[in-house]
């Protein structure tokens, strides 16, 4: 069926259409903060993203999807060399708390399918009575579809006496840290810094350091320069296995180069 070109246009609050498909290879990152009245689901099919969101970055890696509330302010950044992303957006959804929240999870083949077959409608401002029946068989189905990983959650600190632990973790992140080290540069106890690191970021120190380590090791896997051991070696672990099984807990899928 040939679609008349007079329907395909860019996306705008204005449209009235109740879901709107973007598919685009090689995207540009939206680095301004932006927010909209509809409900987004991004699936990265190549590269990675950040989705920075309130007072947290979502790591959105290859094969998963972030699902946004309405009215979110966020913007994405990525330095992958290719990044095929796709978000669907919905005007309206059902009335279930799974989509007031953010909710970032591995996506399933089924559901990787029904977002590839939705690229149909790439752009389209008249919504066909497929695309409606098909898309919000997509949208009830997501809840069934997640099983988050909160791992992929990095905090952004607010606490001033933690922002220079921050930084030293992210240009450090090869060498283990000496806690007392650390407790120095935030001008207090090694109990305290733990004890406030975990109050503001619902997070331990080690599980941050973990995570900016993952975050580094994706980025290398994509340059697609090194193989598994020397970016295992370059983020700070002793051995391929137990580089593997921290990737594994934290994305949920066992790290593979392109």
């Amino acid at each position: 069926m040939t679609y008349p070109q007079q329907i395909i246009g860019e996306y705008s609050d204005h449209m009235t259409t109740n879901t709107y498909v973007w598919y685009e290879k090689n995207r540009k990152n939206a680095d301004e903060v932006h927010s909209h009245d509809y409900f987004q689901l991004n699936y990265v099919e190549e590269g990675y993203q950040y989705f920075h969101i309130e007072q947290k970055i979502y790591l959105v890696p290859q094969n998963h999807v972030i699902w946004i509330p309405a009215n979110k302010l966020h913007r994405t950044t990525s330095e992958a060399k290719t990044v095929n992303p796709m978000l669907i957006l919905f005007k309206e959804v059902f009335r279930e708390d799974f989509y007031n929240d953010i909710h970032v999870f591995v996506a399933p083949p089924i559901l990787k399918e029904m977002m590839l077959y939705a690229s149909k409608w790439n752009k389209f401002l008249v919504e066909e009575e497929e695309q409606k029946i098909f898309l919000n068989s997509m949208l009830y189905s997501l809840p069934h579809f997640c099983d988050e990983n909160h791992n992929l959650e990095l905090p952004v600190l607010v606490d001033r006496r933690l922002i220079p632990v921050s930084e030293y973790i992210h240009s450090h992140y090869t060498t283990n840290f000496n806690l007392n080290e650390l407790a120095e540069k935030a001008n207090m106890s090694a109990r305290n810094l733990q004890r406030i690191f975990k109050q503001e970021t619902g997070i331990t120190l080690q599980k941050y350091m973990q995570l900016v380590r993952i975050l580094k090791s994706i980025e290398l896997i994509d340059t697609n320069n090194f193989t598994l051991s020397e970016i295992a070696y370059k983020v700070g672990y002793k051995s391929l296995s137990a580089f593997t099984a921290s990737y594994f807990a934290v994305t949920k899928t066992k790290p593979k180069r392109k």
